[in-house]
């Protein structure tokens, strides 16, 4: 996929309130169309599997939101945040600390993940020249970037000297929330979570937490991961059912669509009805979740 420029007048506008707002942007891939929330996340390199668990589990409760996640492509967190956000159909950014050219990009150990990231709807952007070789000061540039976009930055893990807390300051500096998992007061990888932590910033314990600090209601959350979960237990013949039903429309003529014989749909309706997934009422059957 081709790398452009994008117009000054395309700019995400949390770009342009920036005190150092960027000169240029460099794109690969398509930026998100239509109303969502961004989302940091970052962490530590050397992170621990209670890092990886807790990333994976809050970016599995933000299935099926509006949400995008952002990251900076590093190894660690970074690369477990990009890559569980594609395996929940969520779209994500990467911000890399180099120009975007597969030649300079930065690690190359995540070259792959960048068609994964294109293939899936999300996009790179970065402030440099397409051939902008990586350096230690662009790293702290992009980390503005990116806390400048977020609604909130989530920090997973931080020794007690880490870029990662570069990301957590900007963010407190542009007024975005910065939200932090615990970590052990024993393990070197909290250190510097748990100091944010100290300095008030909002801790999440459970992964629900995460919803509302987005501003989602956790009641109506429930309420979709229930149906959620009811969609993901249906047959072959039950989905069948529910695409037919993009409209009400009475039994018969479901029976006739869907091609499956009358005595086994009439008890595949019956059940899913016994579920709450379908109803009947004025002579149509019509999807209840």
């Amino acid at each position: 996929m081709e790398i452009h420029k994008l117009p000054k007048e395309n700019f995400p506008a949390e770009f342009l309130e920036l005190p150092q707002p960027p000169k240029n942007l460099w794109i690969m891939g398509q930026w998100p169309v239509g109303e969502y929330i961004y989302l940091c996340v970052v962490g530590s390199r050397k992170h621990t599997s209670y890092g990886r668990d807790i990333c994976e589990k809050i970016i599995d409760t933000l299935r099926g939101y509006p949400v995008v996640i952002v990251s900076g492509f590093a190894m660690g967190i970074d690369t477990i945040a990009h890559n569980r956000a594609i395996e929940n159909g969520l779209k994500t950014i990467v911000f890399p600390g180099s120009g975007l050219d597969k030649r300079v990009i930065y690690p190359k150990t995540n070259i792959k993940l960048i068609d994964k990231v294109l293939e899936n709807d999300g996009c790179l952007v970065s402030e440099f020249p397409p051939l902008f070789k990586a350096t230690q000061w662009g790293f702290p540039m992009r980390n503005r970037l990116m806390a400048g976009l977020c609604k909130a930055t989530l920090i997973i893990e931080a020794e007690e000297k880490s870029g990662t807390l570069i990301t957590a300051r900007l963010a407190t500096e542009y007024n975005k929330d910065v939200l932090v998992v615990p970590g052990s007061v024993f393990s070197p990888a909290s250190k510097g979570t748990n100091y944010l932590l100290k300095q008030g910033a909002t801790p999440i314990t459970k992964p629900e937490d995460i919803l509302e600090a987005l501003g989602f209601d956790i009641s109506a959350s429930k309420e979709k991961e229930k149906q959620l979960r009811l969609f993901e237990d249906l047959s072959k013949e039950e989905k069948h059912i529910l695409e037919l039903l993009r409209e009400p429309i009475n039994r018969d003529e479901l029976i006739r669509a869907s091609g499956i014989a009358v005595n086994q749909a009439n008890a595949i309706i019956s059940a899913m009805e016994i579920r709450g997934i379908i109803k009947e009422e004025y002579g149509e059957i019509r999807v209840s979740i």
